[in-house]
């Protein structure tokens, strides 16, 4: 069987290195499109090029607002892996305009980027649960370290009602739409993914995002953390290595898949809050106390998520390989081990 064409949007940053990383570690020939508007981008690309040299992939310096470049280059892709876009709700609150045309026109751009290309390609793109905005119709129940969904056990389905929330909720929202649409109008093989909190190595996490990782950063490099809200919101978190198994799963599985939309997170069983659990588990990491400066709750910021992964498993046969202890100390090692990225 012949590899396949792949295009990775945004495949310099954190998950689309990790995502690279993983084809060409299996010999596909890919594409990595990205605008290395990420501080962690050049640094991703250099660690891709020192494993497997100048000339095992093609990079193209793009922006997915740029809908004649998009379609040029996906002319000769089979699997498109849309990862690009503006990533914070704090940001897309500060300056909703890039946002929008980051992500909403951006992925626009991708899809039809993909119709016209002639070549009917699989589409993958990773939206979020900032869809299901702020679920102020689910009750919840407060415990001493955590919230928690009161009659949600398994977490929140696919079937929540869609909610979009903060400009970047909509932004992601829209571009989360148009790729189920393009499947109904237009017979593309796309799925989407709602994505949970992601985290693993190559991750260059900051305030705005990439909680896990800014904190693990900012406790080994003697950084400043503020904690907004009660700190005792939960999240259900996922190793990036089990979302590119998913990808592939679902690319594997795309005559299920294509279409439909996933959640795609640890779920119940990966859970923790942001910092009345995971403070002390750092704290244990650095052997000493990390002191925390308190903030007032960000909009847009979920007291509560953790998705019902269940579809996905049913589905597509996946489920989630490593746990939030193992998974937190590995990042933490790697940090620890790449002092000088930071």
């Amino acid at each position: 069987m012949m590899n396949k064409n792949y295009l990775v949007t945004g495949g310099a940053g954190f998950i689309g290195s990790n995502y690279v990383h993983r084809l060409l570690t299996r010999g596909e020939k890919v594409t990595i499109y990205d605008n290395f508007s990420r501080a962690g981008a050049p640094r991703n690309l250099e660690w891709l090029k020192q494993q497997f040299g100048e000339n095992a992939f093609e990079v193209i310096v793009g922006d997915v607002r740029d809908a004649d470049r998009i379609a040029e280059t996906a002319k000769s892709a089979d699997r498109i892996v849309h990862l690009a876009g503006q990533v914070a709700v704090t940001t897309s609150v500060i300056n909703p305009r890039d946002d929008f045309e980051s992500n909403a026109l951006g992925t626009f751009n991708v899809m039809e980027a993909a119709r016209l290309s002639g070549r009917d390609p699989i589409v993958v793109y990773a939206s979020t649960n900032k869809v299901y905005g702020g679920m102020d119709d689910v009750e919840l129940f407060e415990e001493p370290t955590r919230w928690r969904y009161k009659d949600l056990v398994h977490g929140c389905p696919e079937t929540q009602p869609l909610d979009f929330h903060s400009p970047y909720g909509c932004s992601k929202g829209t571009g989360d739409q148009y790729v189920r649409d393009y499947a109904r109008m237009y017979g593309l093989r796309t799925v989407v993914f709602r994505q949970s909190c992601i985290y693993g190595p190559r991750q260059f996490g900051i305030e705005d995002q990439g909680w896990v990782a800014w904190f693990i950063i900012a406790a080994v490099m003697n950084r400043p953390i503020t904690i907004y809200g009660d700190g005792k919101q939960v999240r259900d978190i996922l190793h990036v290595s089990d979302l590119i198994a998913a990808y592939d799963f679902a690319i594997d599985k795309i005559d299920i898949a294509r279409g439909q939309v996933y959640n795609m997170g640890g779920g119940p069983d990966n859970v923790m809050s942001i910092w009345a659990e995971f403070g002390p588990k750092l704290e244990k990491f650095i052997n000493g106390k990390i002191e925390v400066a308190r903030g007032d709750w960000r909009p847009g910021d979920q007291r509560v998520f953790y998705a019902d992964i269940s579809k996905a498993e049913k589905e597509l046969g996946w489920k989630p390989q490593i746990g939030v202890e193992e998974g937190v100390q590995k990042l933490f090692e790697w940090v620890q081990g790449n002092k000088s990225l930071f």
